[in-house]
């Protein structure tokens, strides 16, 4: 076929493997097949093969954004003077006085759990 001049066609949107998304958004190529297997993120069907392309990535992110619900307020400066300095009596680098003692085991005797077969 002859293209005419003065038409352009338009190149067609570059496909993402699963594993150059996960590159991108830092995760595993797994999570990505996992999740366009269960239709939690938007992706393109290429016979057996999962692809996506940048606005799928773009969507993705936006999907998985979150953001404050409350808007954060430093803490007032009378709530900070009034909670009382800690003090320890003991050094913090000092080891614990008491020796360790192992508990008790689940099992006491191995003829609980042993069957006649």
């Amino acid at each position: 076929m002859a293209e005419q001049p003065g038409s352009e066609v338009a190149a067609p949107a570059r496909l993402y493997r699963p594993a150059e998304l996960a590159t991108a958004l830092g995760c595993s190529a797994w999570w990505v097949k996992d999740r366009a297997r269960r239709h939690q993120i938007p992706f393109v069907r290429v016979g057996r093969a999962y692809r996506f392309t940048a606005a799928h990535l773009a969507e993705i992110i936006r999907l998985h954004e979150e953001r404050p619900t409350v808007a954060a307020r430093p803490p007032a400066p009378a709530a900070v003077a009034a909670a009382p300095a800690r003090r320890s009596s003991a050094p913090e680098s000092a080891a614990p006085s008491g020796r360790l003692r192992a508990r008790t085991p689940r099992r006491s005797s191995r003829a609980e759990f042993d069957t006649a077969a």
